[in-house]
């Protein structure tokens, strides 16, 4: 009895090292021409552009236990063309009325409503440890965010991130990490499924998907039939239809031997694109000598029998920390970081 005990918690030792991927190293692989965007210091941890160029990026997340450039200064969504070439981000105004002083922006998505183009911009908000799914509306003229609405349920307890289907209905994703790292190292260490996907609509409110390790990242395919979510320690990105009534079955799941953190699409290929970090202990204990790496991965064909997974971009820390997302647009790549910079690379 002993002996088996010991064997089970060495296995459990050694499934927490492949789920944090505590040894990993990353090997470099760069892309020519890249830059840092002028501005970000503390963050571009989500990044989602519109399709005629416009990015918006949230910046200046703070998370209990992990590093943060900027603990003073205000969170801020930033507004980024690019058309323009200009690669400087602006800061977007909040309309009166909305508390930007407690804003703590997490996961962020756009939707435009096709009878008159208004462009909804739905943000995950911690303030003060709180989760809030915020609504504004988008008007490019003023740069300018109108709040509509804020969302809070009992179901959309710690949201990391979320897809909208609509001008007031979308798809969250439920991580429960803690405020305490230990308690967040030890759920990592004893493989606990307890997160998964909530649907929300005013009306409609429910748990979609359970069973996940950590739910990350997640979006929309072009044709608005599957939602793609990431698992950020199981290392997948797990495809599911989506139904008539907003429920989601599984199809399949993907391996990508790295920690999954948000998830974009190529409107024009439909190929997945994400931001991952390679070790996640480098990421919550950080350390300037040997600061986490940083790798950006695209999917190709992801609901064939063999998707064509390729490590695009990948660098140890020397130029961009903690990547947590990778966006394209019409040969360029944008790739946001949990708490450091966003590094900006043409893809030809």
């Amino acid at each position: 009895m002993g002996a088996l005990r010991v064997i089970t918690f060495l296995g459990t030792i050694l499934n927490f090292y492949h789920r944090a991927l505590i040894f990993n190293e990353v090997e470099n692989i760069d892309l020519p021409g890249c830059q840092l965007l002028k501005g970000i210091e503390a963050g571009s941890e989500d990044i989602d552009v519109l399709p005629n160029g416009l990015a918006f990026i949230s910046t200046g997340l703070k998370v209990a236990g992990m590093k943060s450039f900027a603990p003073d200064e205000p969170a801020k969504i930033l507004l980024l063309d690019l058309e323009d070439g200009g690669l400087i981000p602006s800061p977007l105004s909040f309309s009166e009325g909305f508390d930007a002083s407690s804003f703590n922006p997490h996961g962020l998505s756009t939707y435009i409503d096709e009878t008159d183009g208004t462009v909804y911009l739905f943000v995950v908000n911690h303030p003060e440890g709180q989760t809030i799914v915020e609504i504004f509306r988008f008007v490019k003229g003023e740069k300018l965010l109108v709040h509509l609405k804020s969302v809070t349920h009992k179901l959309l307890t710690s949201v990391n991130d979320i897809v909208a289907v609509g001008p007031d209905s979308f798809y969250a994703t439920i991580d429960l990490f803690f405020s305490s790292n230990f308690l967040n190292h030890m759920s990592i260490l004893l493989g606990l499924r307890w997160t998964g996907v909530v649907y929300y609509s005013p009306g409609d409110v429910r748990q979609v998907v359970k069973g996940f390790h950590s739910a990350n990242g997640i979006t929309i395919s072009t044709d608005k039939q599957y939602i793609y979510a990431a698992d950020l320690t199981a290392h997948t990105i797990n495809v599911f239809n989506k139904n008539e009534d907003w429920s989601l079955t599984p199809i399949k799941s993907v391996d990508v031997n790295t920690l999954v953190d948000n998830l974009s699409l190529d409107p024009v290929t439909g190929d997945i694109w994400l931001g991952g970090f390679p070790n996640l202990y480098k990421a919550l204990l950080y350390n300037p000598e040997d600061p986490p790496g940083s790798e950006v991965i695209r999917i190709q064909n992801i609901h064939s029998d063999n998707p064509v997974i390729t490590r695009v971009y990948a660098n140890n820390g020397s130029v961009i920390q903690g990547s947590s997302c990778a966006s394209v647009y019409k040969g360029q790549l944008l790739v946001g970081t949990i708490f450091h910079k966003a590094l900006h690379c043409p893809l030809h």
